[in-house]
């Protein structure tokens, strides 16, 4: 796959073209640990990609082939990254943004930050970088840290989903030991409510009921002036991989609805 030099690092990146005369660009971006560009081109990226529309997926600085500094890790620098990738690969039009989890809290930073170069926002299982983000966020990473540090759990992991899973978990093990991702990805920087509300661009939250935004469902489209909700029932955090069917219906009915 090819590569950039985006915000001083190797960033691998891959572009599908949209069957026919696509006028609208989807870049999709993934979330954090065992997560890479392939969670995307295994479920979303080529069936959207047949619809008619432009599919940009990329590795975050750490994952996938992408290149892995000690540190460097705060949501500024995700969002730097995506910045300078987009003035390459994207220079002419707005994009719509799709990110999972992670990937989902720097489609919110950036279209904060970046307004003018975002057509819409999908998220799912995903928040914007606020204080009770970074407070949950923090409390994930030091579980995930204690649970990847004891060898047993490798084992449990393989007998409970399958070897594929414990190589992903030992991956992440990797990227977490060797890095401050840890310790610097809740620092932010952070939203206020108000930022969060100024976000003017149509956002879409999928969500699963029983996932990270149980406790509230619909306090994040309830503050966006253009936000819209849809709940998997019976559904946790891994609404992209269980649903991704019924997701790419909803993603391409979605740019259709908003496009440029």
């Amino acid at each position: 796959m090819p590569e950039l030099k985006v915000n001083g690092l190797r960033v691998n990146y891959q572009l599908m073209p949209g069957a026919g005369a696509p006028s609208e660009s989807v870049v999709f971006i993934h979330g954090m640990g065992t997560d890479s560009l392939a969670s995307f081109y295994l479920t979303l990226a080529a069936p959207v990609a047949a619809a008619g529309i432009d599919v940009i997926s990329y590795d975050l600085r750490g994952h996938g082939k992408s290149e892995r500094p000690v540190s460097g890790y705060a949501l500024r620098d995700f969002v730097d990254d995506l910045d300078e990738l987009l003035q390459v690969l994207a220079p002419d039009r707005p994009v719509h943004l799709v990110g999972n989890s992670f990937g989902g809290t720097i489609a919110y930073a950036f279209a904060a930050a970046h307004p003018d170069r975002v057509r819409s926002v999908v998220s799912i299982e995903s928040e914007p970088p606020t204080e009770v983000w970074a407070a949950k966020m923090a409390g994930i990473l030091a579980a995930t840290v204690e649970l990847l540090g004891v060898e047993e759990n490798f084992e449990w992991i393989e007998a409970t989903f399958g070897a594929h899973h414990r190589r992903l978990a030992r991956l992440a093990a990797a990227r977490i030991s060797s890095t401050t991702m840890a310790e610097e990805v809740p620092t932010g920087p952070m939203l206020s409510p108000a930022e969060v509300a100024a976000i003017g661009c149509p956002v879409l939250s999928i969500l699963g009921r029983h996932g990270y935004q149980s406790d509230d469902l619909d306090a994040l489209t309830a503050l966006m002036p253009r936000g819209e909700l849809f709940v998997f029932d019976g559904q946790g955090h891994s609404v992209l991989v269980e649903q991704h069917r019924a997701v790419r219906g909803l993603l391409v009915d979605w740019v259709r609805r908003h496009a440029g």
